[in-house]
């Protein structure tokens, strides 16, 4: 039988290279994105792949999250991707120009997006074989590697969604699930750089960390090369 996983974003960056790698692995794969009728490449992939099926979620809708746990209700997921986000502040942010509405949409989504997730979804988890939630954060949401200004909305979202899985890591351990915090470092898509790493390196070095998977990673924060990072 292959394994389940479901991911957010998927349609285009690094959800969609991890919906190929997965597909490639022998996987079924359960992908998700807000517009699933715009995400061509997703249902061209979904077309070379039965294994793979496109569901509407965003993951700020508590609707759409309920809409897709009804879905996918009876199945068990052995990887969650929380892999949907947003950076709404690519121009510079400084005092006197902050716009506290993008920010709180990037909460909404980076942070509370993935842990509605997380709570939807964990029996899901938990009753799988591998039984493992990765949430695709950013070095940026490090407080020990905060040095310049700016990225206000984007840094505090991250960390706190890196606080919350800390937490949520605890809260699950016990049913036997786990979960990873990974940098994907800097990858060439449409939120990130403009040179640096494509989203199928990424996505390599992330696959090998969630085959190697023991329970002592669980909680932990890790580079996708495998790099532990401070909190």
């Amino acid at each position: 039988m292959p394994m389940n996983a479901l991911i957010t974003g998927s349609n285009r960056g690094l959800g969609l290279a991890w919906a190929h790698r997965l597909v490639a692995e022998g996987w079924r794969v359960f992908a998700s994105c807000r517009h699933p009728a715009e995400a061509a490449a997703l249902h061209e992939l979904a077309r070379q792949s039965p294994r793979l099926t496109v569901h509407r979620a965003d993951i700020s809708s508590p609707d759409d999250i309920r809409g897709l746990y009804w879905e996918l209700e009876s199945e068990p997921i052995d990887l969650l991707v929380n892999n949907a986000g947003v950076y709404l502040e690519k121009g510079a942010t400084p005092i006197g120009s902050l716009r506290y509405d993008d920010w709180l949409r990037t909460f909404e989504v980076n942070t509370l997006g993935a842990v509605r997730m997380v709570e939807a979804f964990a029996e899901n988890v938990a009753r799988s074989r591998k039984r493992l939630i990765i949430s695709v954060t950013s070095h940026m949401g490090s407080i020990a590697d905060i040095s310049t200004s700016g990225s206000y909305y984007y840094r505090s979202s991250k960390a706190a969604l890196n606080a919350a899985m800390r937490g949520l890591s605890a809260e699950l351990a016990p049913r036997g699930v786990g979960l990873l915090l990974l940098h994907p470092g800097g990858v060439v898509t449409r939120m990130g750089p403009s040179s640096g790493l494509s989203p199928e390196q990424s996505v390599d070095g992330m696959f090998k960390l969630a085959q190697r998977f023991d329970r002592s990673m669980t909680g932990r924060f890790f580079r996708y090369d495998g790099t532990e990072l401070p909190w």
